[in-house]
């Protein structure tokens, strides 16, 4: 089974404490001309806000304005440039502990403004001195929260604590297991294994104690321990306890999302880690085994080999003693229609799926499932499917793929009447002279809710909804039909905004966004352009609107990217979310103010759009 992968690579800070720099990029040569602003002293800090945390424990950045372009700046004596709407930003270390507050003094000839800016910083990192009173990192200590587990499942128990220690687990039955140094225990008592090789450098740090357990050892009853010990000083630290699970009982869920939105789109996350990224979207309606929990997770098997997590919101457990249903794939059907071809399995009940994009196919994977497909019936010669396919992998995992005659433009999986039903999308018709016309387009600007805010105050979502009314205009110049999520300033849910879309048969969903950035990221190593996706289809359209808004804007290409954001997701039509500029630069923020930029931005759109259906339609 082949798959397609796309590395992007990606430019992190470095943690390390970074000397101030408070002079901004030069502004690219496309951006317009920064009109001056001569008002009343006024600083002003709009990130970060006053009180809030800053989650960097070195640098971090700071902007806002003063009131009037022609005035110096200097924050915490860190001279600062204002530019000439009096804007400004900066990358200097965090406040002193003992006193964190940005101090900003603002000058013009005579006058002086003032503005003493309080910020909250993160704990210090707790040292672990070989000497002097033992102290131990509390907040290292795994595992944490509520766990359900099988009896003899792996579990770590760690925590960081000085390296001439002594550290144990003591269970709930109180018996002591010592846990092992990261390091020192291979160097100091294996240095027959060791030698001169110097494998400490490739160990992770001297202060890490753990443990591998099963799960029985941390079993409820009273509360587990890590004891950490040195002379006379003991410190102890409670963790999680553990609820067994034993095979009879195993629970039933059904997957079951707390959501008013129709079938078609409700969907169940299921992911690899808890907590972790999207990879799976499951039907309501489903039935899985729950094999486990993890604070606010339910571990679900999908078959014997492959286990995820659920939100625990999502699934209801099922009586005692409900078995699961088997699932045995039959004879399938491939019925085309106008916009699409279904191909259509019975199957009996919802299973847990996947499906994966190849050059020319769709790899539809059936978890937990069988298949005796003896027959598949083509009703009718079709110009899109050109051949379905069936193999057993597994004794209870099945797949089937799905060739195309042309690259994968869409697909939905649906559930109807005991059938899974894969919907394949045909690609639109393309006039290679007009290639937007007759094609629906939505335009998403994004936010609000939420959403950023520039150095001068200007909203995201109010920068966003005139570049969209703007690409909306362009599009429809060139023929197509704009259904916009949003025309007005009041909030969109997100999970609306890619319903909106599929409701519409759109042929491709823009998402327009105005980026800004982590704390502790330096800004001027690192804004410019960038273009999102999530599935393999959406790719080549992230390309080339990145390419065409690069040549429009001019500013700094930082690529595409892979993502798992809500209006990349959807799988009916290609889906890209713009980052077009960042709305954190003071230079960046005033330009998008200008119908101009504005244009560019939209201009950059369009022109990648008919890039992607001109190449579409050359090859197919």
């Amino acid at each position: 089974m082949s798959r397609i992968f796309l590395l992007v690579a990606v430019i992190a800070a470095c943690a390390r404490i970074t000397p101030p720099s408070t002079t901004p990029a030069p502004p690219a040569p496309s951006l317009p001309p920064i009109p001056l602003v001569e008002g009343l002293l006024a600083p002003r800090v709009i990130y970060p806000r006053a009180n809030t945390l800053i989650a960097s424990r070195d640098s971090n950045f700071i902007f806002g304005s003063v009131g009037n372009g022609r005035a110096s700046l200097t924050v915490n004596s860190s001279p600062v440039k204002v530019l000439n709407n009096g804007s400004w930003i900066a990358f200097l270390p965090n406040p002193r502990r003992e006193a964190p507050a940005y101090e900003l003094i603002v000058v013009l000839g005579t006058d002086t403004a003032r503005l003493s800016h309080p910020v909250r910083l993160l704990s210090p990192r707790t040292l672990l001195d070989e000497s002097g009173p033992l102290t131990a990192d509390s907040a290292s200590t795994t595992p944490r929260g509520s766990l359900q587990l099988r009896p003899e499942e792996p579990l770590t128990v760690s925590i960081r604590a000085p390296r001439n220690a002594s550290v144990w687990l003591e269970s709930a039955n109180g018996e002591r297991r010592p846990l092992l140094n990261d390091g020192a225990e291979l160097e100091e008592e294996s240095p027959s294994v060791t030698g001169n090789r110097g494998l400490s450098r490739y160990l992770n740090n001297p202060h890490y104690w753990s443990l591998s357990v099963p799960a029985r050892v941390l079993v409820s009853g009273r509360v587990p321990r890590i004891m950490v010990a040195r002379g006379e000083d003991t410190l102890a630290f409670g963790l999680a306890t553990v609820d067994t699970l034993t095979g009879d009982r195993a629970s039933v869920a059904l997957l079951a999302p707390n959501s008013t939105a129709s079938d078609t789109d409700r969907v169940i996350i299921a992911r690899p880690i808890p907590a972790g990224t999207y990879k799976w979207f499951l039907l309501p309606g489903t039935r899985l085994r729950v094999t486990g929990r993890n604070g606010d997770f339910s571990r679900v098997q999908f078959d014997d080999a492959l286990e995820a997590w659920v939100s625990s919101s999502d699934i209801v457990l099922l009586p005692e003693g409900i078995a699961l249903p088997r699932r045995v794939a039959s004879n399938a059907r491939v019925m085309p229609a106008t916009d699409w071809v279904d191909v259509i399995i019975p199957v009996g009940e919802r299973p847990a799926y996947l499906v994966e994009e190849t050059e020319q196919s769709l790899t539809l994977t059936l978890y937990g499932s069988q298949a005796t497909t003896d027959i598949i019936r083509y009703a009718g010669a079709d110009s899109l499917v050109r051949l379905v396919t069936w193999e057993p992998v597994r004794s209870d995992r099945v797949t089937y793929t799905v060739h195309l005659s042309a690259k994968p433009f869409g697909y939905l999986v649906m559930w109807s009447n005991g059938n899974l039903v894969l919907r394949v999308r045909r690609p639109p018709r393309v006039d290679l002279s007009q290639p937007l016309r007759g094609l629906t387009i939505a335009v998403d600007p994004g936010h609000p809710p939420i959403g950023a805010t520039g150095p001068t105050g200007f909203y995201e979502a109010e920068a966003t909804l005139a570049i969209g009314i703007r690409l909306k205009a362009l599009l429809e110049e060139r023929g197509a039909v704009v259904v916009m999520t949003r025309t007005t300033p009041d909030p969109v849910a997100l999970g609306d905004r890619p319903i909106i879309a599929r409701r519409a048969n759109a042929h491709a969903l823009v998402s327009v966004h105005l980026n800004a950035l982590s704390d502790g990221v330096n800004p001027f190593n690192a804004h410019g352009t960038g273009t999102y996706f999530f599935h393999p289809q959406s790719a080549p359209l992230a390309l080339a609107v990145q390419r065409g808004m690069v040549s429009t804007m001019g500013l700094r290409d930082l690529g595409i990217y892979y993502d798992n954001l809500a209006l990349v997701r959807p799988t009916w039509m290609p889906a890209i979310l713009c980052e077009g500029a960042f709305m954190m630069i003071p230079e960046q923020e005033a330009a998008l103010r200008t119908p101009a930029f504005q244009d560019a931005y939209a201009r950059g759109v369009v022109i990648g759009l008919e890039a992607f259906f001109r190449g579409r339609a050359l090859t197919p």
